[in-house]
């Protein structure tokens, strides 16, 4: 039962993680460590500015804004 429930839990987390947009960096270092051990795996720090210049367009030719 509380397998499931961790499970659940777990779930639920990454889900609202990736409703308000922040990165989960746990599933990004299991998969790079399952799928991709030959890669580095980037710090937190990387990880976390890689998304949001993902996401947000970090001025690489797109606007920067909010909306």
């Amino acid at each position: 039962m509380f397998n499931d429930l961790g499970r659940m839990g777990k779930y639920l987390g990454q889900a609202a993680r990736m409703l308000v947009g922040m990165p989960d960096y746990d599933t990004y270092v299991e998969h790079m460590q399952s799928k991709h051990p030959d890669q580095p795996v980037m710090s937190y720090e990387d990880f976390f500015r890689e998304r949001q210049e993902a996401r947000y367009g970090g001025g690489k030719g797109r606007p920067v804004r909010c909306c």
